[in-house]
């Protein structure tokens, strides 16, 4: 099939569009004229544009059998938020304006986010919950649950497009605000995180980022179009993670517990630094108000329908931990 990524130089995007290549799809990439396409893999069509730029969707999607629409503004906090809604709500609508425009165009694969599932604080959730919508930690949550009603309703429409929901994705790859766990356990291992993140209340569901690549391609060969695709693993608290890496790396563990009330000063503190530097903080006091929730999600119906196999967390974190050590971004 020929088939075109947007958010190709991302984590995900750029994982995605190497695992499409192997598998013999003609790839065409959507990128900015400002973006680093080195890590593309050689013959991936170059289209250039931006999901805010309807017109350049237009040409990119022509003759395409499928998209896969991964691009996204991920960050916790950003000094105008409202890149979120351009970005994340008006692309997805520029996205599908595209694609109905595009009668080659036969599946559209959505990359949504947990967030817009919304918080599971004491039970595990799947794909029939909606988000609630009475608060949001973070603008990023809320713009993803604003373009996952855009994207059901397009498809009580007729449209195409099947939505996939990945958990914290973490694995080798370039080090962005989507590949928060390596970071952390950069900051961890670098002594400049000392101690566990809170009282080890949070709950998050890990993927490995090439599973998570894996369920996309399966969405599109086998997703029901309309239907939500929990893409998920094991559902961990970063407490577990620390002690994980710990016995992985057979180094001690953290002493003590830092409380989410003084990240948070840290965190505002950091939004402060990052309006006169420039450079956006890597904890910011959004991230703690989600590290006061549980994101915990079954990934059964992808499994059953999907073929989605997430891989053991230990042993998804052990390849992680040598990657990062490998690379020089820490020691052990």
């Amino acid at each position: 099939m020929r088939v075109v990524v947007t958010g190709a130089t991302g984590y995900l995007g750029g994982r995605l569009c190497a695992a499409l290549a192997d598998a013999g799809h003609a790839v065409r990439a959507l990128v900015r004229r400002s973006s680093d396409v080195s890590g593309l893999p050689p013959g991936v069509e170059l289209a250039y544009g931006d999901v805010t730029d309807a017109d350049s969707l237009a040409a990119a999607f022509d003759g395409c059998d499928a998209v896969f629409h991964v691009a996204a503004a991920v960050e916790p906090w950003l000094p105008d938020p409202s890149v979120f809604l351009k970005v994340n709500v008006r692309g997805l609508e520029n996205v599908l304006t595209a694609a109905k425009r595009t009668p080659t165009v036969k599946k559209i694969v959505y990359t949504s986010s947990f967030f817009a599932i919304g918080p599971t604080d004491g039970y595990v959730a799947d794909e029939t919950q909606m988000h609630p919508q009475k608060a949001f930690c973070t603008e990023y949550e809320k713009s993803k649950v604003l373009a996952d009603r855009i994207a059901l309703q397009a498809a009580t429409e007729g449209v195409p497009i099947t939505i996939v929901y990945p958990g914290v994705i973490y694995g080798p790859g370039k080090l962005t605000t989507g590949n928060l766990v390596s970071r952390i356990l950069i900051e961890r291992f670098n002594g400049r995180l000392p101690g566990y993140i809170g009282d080890g209340y949070d709950r998050e569901s890990f993927c490995h980022v090439d599973d998570v690549v894996s369920g996309h391609i399966a969405a599109m060969e086998k997703g029901r179009v309309g239907e939500r695709y929990l893409l998920t693993g094991e559902n961990l608290s970063f407490m577990q993670i620390f002690n994980m890496a710990a016995n992985i790396t057979n180094t001690k563990a953290p002493l003590f517990h830092v409380p989410l009330w003084l990240i948070e000063v840290y965190g505002w503190i950091s939004v402060f630094v990052s309006r006169i530097t420039g450079k956006l903080p890597l904890i910011s006091y959004p991230t703690v108000h989600v590290l006061r929730h549980q994101w915990s999600y079954s990934c059964d119906k992808a499994k059953t329908e999907l073929g989605y196999n997430p891989r053991n967390l230990t042993e998804g974190l052990a390849e992680v931990l040598l990657w990062l050590k490998d690379e020089k971004q820490i020691k052990f």
